[in-house]
């Protein structure tokens, strides 16, 4: 019996480095793949997977499709993962990250360490810090969530979750921040529970140590930590929809620069933490390109859905049109959000906090010498000053971002509570 010839030679080479393919004839394999980027070393891919994307890279101990057939496509798998079944594009899995069957994930995504999700999970545009668990019937777009300190004590997403991206105007400024980076990183805070059967209507932000209640809908932020959050029904009505009101805009663009500037501080946590990590393995560096990759998708996505927002200030309709002050400050944000978003593409990240980074690198770094674990294992025994350091150096890289956007935009009043905070 002959192999099919488009993926004849792919397939005898990976058997030959010693992936374990038990029915060969069932697996489709690119001509563009490159097989020097799969590991050889304890990679198991079952029967129905196909393999697609020059930029495909496949780490050793991964195991691709346990539970149902997995298109695999222009992905970075790292360690030990296991793609159970489905779809996977333009997303990054680090060490012992899983994704159950069914799982549709697309471009933009990152899913660190031993972050997973059950059957039936969507994503896009997507980053989970390590040991956040998603159940099942999960839709989680546009959004990034950390919390928890190990495997055992994670944050949590109930089975039959929705993040509600998309709005009635057509746009996706709706990006939310389950915990945040400055803090999430260090693997040192409460988990945050959403209950099943719930949503949150993006954008919102949400504290560490919150648990909200099954079947609960956020609409609003809950920055504080530790709270219990029951939902409240809403009374029905039939009022009339007036287009592009955007009443409570401040707030939509301040967690949207939020939101980018954790993913800076996220960048920077990569560039300069987690590189000597990713270099120790097989296709580290392959990995670690990924992921910025991901990170670069991540803020280009947000730039674009803030732009087309901006682009809205100047609609509106008979019913519903603002007030002068309100008229004044949509119409700064259109005229400012080149300027805004342009702070995103620059240098500003390297420059802020310059002394707290170099203060907590020699000492992160003198943490690495005593502890020779894995990255885990790394920052899960920093000493709690060590570790202070660093959410300080990352807090201020986002402070820089919010301070200067605030003062591109006098007229929206951004973040004055957390300047007040600070």
């Amino acid at each position: 019996m002959e192999l099919k010839p488009r993926c004849q030679d792919k397939t005898i080479q990976l058997l030959e480095k010693g992936v374990d393919i038990p029915n060969a004839l069932s697996i489709d394999i690119g001509e563009e793949v490159n097989v020097d980027r799969i590991s050889g070393n304890g990679v198991k891919i079952y029967p129905g997977c196909r393999i697609y994307g020059e930029k495909t890279v496949i780490s050793e101990g991964a195991r691709i499709g346990r539970e149902g057939p997995v298109t695999i496509e222009n992905c970075q798998v790292g360690p030990q993962v296991e793609l159970k079944g489905g779809y996977f594009n333009s997303a990054v899995f680090l060490e012992k990250s899983s994704m159950g069957f069914g799982a549709h994930v697309r471009e933009g995504c990152i899913l660190e360490e031993q972050a997973n999700g059950a059957h039936c999970v969507g994503l896009k545009q997507t980053i989970l810090l390590p040991f956040v668990t998603l159940g099942s019937l999960i839709n989680f777009c546009d959004c990034l969530m950390s919390g928890g300190t190990s495997r055992k004590n994670h944050s949590e997403v109930g089975s039959s979750y929705i993040h509600f991206n998309f709005t009635p105007d057509a746009d996706k400024t709706t990006p939310s921040l389950i915990g945040d980076v400055p803090r999430g990183v260090m693997l040192n805070q409460r988990p945050i529970f959403l209950g099943g059967q719930g949503g949150i209507v993006g954008p919102i932000r949400l504290g560490y140590g919150n648990v909200v209640s099954a079947g609960t809908i956020l609409r609003r932020d809950y920055t504080e930590d530790n709270k219990l959050i029951i939902g409240k029904s809403y009374h029905g009505a039939v009022i009339d929809f007036v287009p592009r009101v955007y009443r409570n805009l401040s707030r939509i663009v301040e967690n949207n620069i939020l939101y980018m500037a954790n993913l800076m501080a996220l960048e920077q946590w990569y560039i300069n933490i987690r590189r000597p990590f990713f270099s120790a393995q097989e296709f580290g560096e392959l990995v670690y390109a990924g992921a910025l990759d991901k990170l670069m998708l991540a803020k280009n996505e947000r730039i674009k859905r803030l732009k087309a927002m901006a682009d809205n200030m100047s609609l509106s309709t008979e019913k519903g049109r603002p007030n002068d002050k309100v008229a004044a400050a949509r119409g700064e944000l259109r005229d400012k959000i080149e300027d805004v978003c342009e702070l995103f593409t620059g240098n500003l990240a390297n420059t802020a906090g310059v002394e707290q980074r170099d203060n907590f690198l020699a000492s992160f770094r003198d943490q690495m010498k005593k502890n020779t674990g894995t990255y885990i294992e790394v920052v899960q025994n920093l000493p709690a000053f060590v570790a202070k350091e660093g959410t300080l150096w990352l807090d201020l890289i986002v402070d820089r971002f919010c301070g200067r956007a605030s003062a591109m935009l006098p007229l929206l009043d951004l973040f004055e509570k957390r300047i007040i905070q600070r």
